[in-house]
C-alpha cells in the first residue's frame, strides 16, 4: 500500500511539475511580445503556438525515441533511433517503471515539453524580420533531429554520459542548443533596420509592453519550478526541495547582481537587465541544482547576473542584434551554468571541470554546424528574412493580414 501510495505521489508532482513548463511557453510569449514592437505581436504569438504545438507532435513521431532509442551496454552512444512513434513498455504504468518515480506516460509528456523550449528561444532572438515559414521549417528539423540526438547523448545515456558530463537540468542540453542556433540565426539574418546607425553605433529599439515582459518572466521563474524540480524525477522530498531552493536563490541573485552591476556601468536601473539577470540566474543554476547548496547557488546567480550585462554589451559590439536578450541568457549563461557543475557542488573538481568543457564543446559544434546548414540552405532557397517594406509595415500585417492592437496603432515603427 506505502509503495502504490508514494508511487502515485510521484507521478501526481511529476504531472505537476509538466503543466508547470508548458506554462512557461506563455513565458516566453509575453517575455518576446513586450520586448519588440507592437506591429510584430501577432507573428511572435503565432511562432509560440506553432512551436509548442508542433513541438510535441514532432517528438511523439520520433523524438523521444531519438532521444531515449535504449543504448546498448557497450555501444558508442551517439546515434540510434528506436523507431517511428510511441507505445508504453511492458511495466510501463507501473512502480517498476523508472524507479517509481512517475509512468511511461508522464515520461513522455515530460520530456516533449521541454523539446519546444529549444526553438523558443531562437524565436525571441530572430524577432521582427525572420519569414515565418524559414521559422516554421527550421523549428521542425531542429527540434525533430538536432535536440534529440544531443539529448540522447546524456539524458538518452549516451557517450557524454558514459564520460561524466553532468547537466541536471538542461543548461546546456536545452538553452544551449537553442541558444547556439540562435546565434547562427542572429548571424545570418542581420540585424532589424534602423538597429545601428551609418557609423555602427546601436540604437535601442524598445519594446512596446513592458509590464508584459515583466509578466513573462515572473511567469518563467514560476514555471522553472517545474523545469528544475520535476528534473529530480519523482518526489523525493528532501532533492525536491533542495532543488527549488537553488533555483530560487540564484533567480534571485542573477536579478540583483545584473540590476547593479549595469546600474554601475550605465548609471540607471534598467528593468530589462534586472529581468535578463532573473533569467540568467534560472539558466545558470540548471545544470546543476540538485548538486549545489545554497551558498553555491548565490555565487552561480551573481555570475550569471553578472555576464548578462557583459554579454549584452558584447553582442551589441559585434552588431548581432538580438532583441530579447535571448543569446545572453541561453548561450553564455548555459555555459556558464554547465562548468560550474565541476566548480561548486558536490561534483566540484578538476576531472568534472574538462568533463563539463568538453561537453560544452561537443555540443557547441554540433549545435553551430547542423544549426549553419539546415539555415544556410533555408536562406539560399526559400530565403530567410522578409523584405525591406515588409518589415517596416510589421509582420502582423505583411505575413497575418491582422493587428494584435486594432484600436491602438501607435510607435508602429
Amino acid at each position: 500500500m506505502e509503495s502504490t501510495a508514494l508511487f502515485t505521489a510521484n507521478n501526481v508532482w511529476m504531472m505537476l511539475c509538466t503543466a508547470l513548463v508548458f506554462f512557461m511557453h506563455l513565458g516566453f510569449s509575453f517575455l518576446e511580445i513586450g520586448l519588440t514592437r507592437q506591429k510584430n505581436t501577432v507573428n511572435i504569438l503565432f511562432k509560440n503556438f506553432f512551436v509548442i504545438t508542433m513541438g510535441i507532435v514532432v517528438y511523439c513521431i520520433g523524438g523521444f525515441n531519438l532521444m531515449y532509442p535504449g543504448f546498448e551496454e557497450g555501444a558508442a552512444g551517439f546515434f540510434k533511433f528506436a523507431g517511428f512513434g510511441i507505445a508504453p513498455p511492458e511495466g510501463g504504468m507501473t512502480a517498476a517503471y523508472a524507479d517509481g518515480g512517475y509512468t511511461w506516460w508522464t515520461d513522455f509528456l515530460f520530456q516533449a515539453m521541454f523539446a519546444a523550449t529549444a526553438a523558443t528561444i531562437v524565436s525571441g532572438a530572430v524577432a521582427e524580420r525572420i519569414k515565418l515559414n524559414a521559422f516554421m521549417l527550421f523549428s521542425v528539423i531542429y527540434v525533430g533531429l538536432v535536440y534529440p540526438i544531443v539529448g540522447s547523448w546524456k539524458w538518452g545515456g549516451g557517450f557524454l554520459d558514459q564520460w561524466g558530463f553532468y547537466d541536471f537540468a538542461g543548461s546546456t542540453l536545452v538553452h544551449s542548443v537553442g541558444g547556439w542556433a540562435a546565434l547562427i540565426a542572429v548571424y545570418l539574418l542581420g540585424p532589424r533596420i534602423g538597429k545601428y546607425s551609418s557609423s555602427g553605433k546601436p540604437n535601442a529599439i524598445p519594446g512596446h509592453n513592458l509590464p508584459l515582459s515583466a509578466a513573462g518572466v515572473l511567469i518563467l521563474w514560476l514555471g522553472w519550478f517545474g523545469f528544475n524540480g520535476g528534473s529530480v524525477l519523482s518526489a523525493d522530498p528532501e532533492l525536491t526541495s533542495l532543488t527549488l531552493v537553488t533555483t530560487c536563490l540564484a533567480a534571485a541573485s542573477g536579478g540583483i547582481a545584473a540590476a547593479i552591476f549595469s546600474n554601475i556601468r550605465y548609471k540607471n536601473f534598467d528593468l530589462t537587465m534586472f529581468m535578463n539577470g532573473v533569467l540568467g540566474g534560472l539558466v545558470g543554476i540548471t545544470a546543476g541544482a540538485d548538486q549545489m547548496g545554497p551558498t553555491d547557488a548565490l555565487i552561480i546567480g551573481a555570475v550569471a547576473g553578472v555576464i548578462i550585462v557583459l554579454a549584452v554589451a558584447l553582442i551589441d559590439k559585434i552588431k548581432l542584434d538580438d532583441p530579447v536578450g535571448a543569446i545572453a541568457v541561453h548561450l553564455v549563461c548555459g555555459i556558464w551554468g554547465t562548468l560550474a557543475v565541476g566548480l561548486f557542488g558536490a561534483l566540484a573538481g578538476v576531472d568534472q571541470f574538462i568533463s563539463q568543457l568538453i561537453g560544452v564543446g561537443i555540443v557547441g559544434l554540433f549545435c553551430v554546424t547542423t544549426a549553419f546548414i539546415i539555415l544556410f540552405v533555408i536562406k539560399k532557397t526559400m530565403g530567410l528574412r522578409v523584405d525591406k517594406e515588409e518589415e517596416l509595415k510589421g509582420l502582423d500585417l505583411a505575413e497575418h493580414g491582422m493587428d494584435a492592437y486594432p484600436d491602438f496603432r501607435l510607435n508602429q515603427h
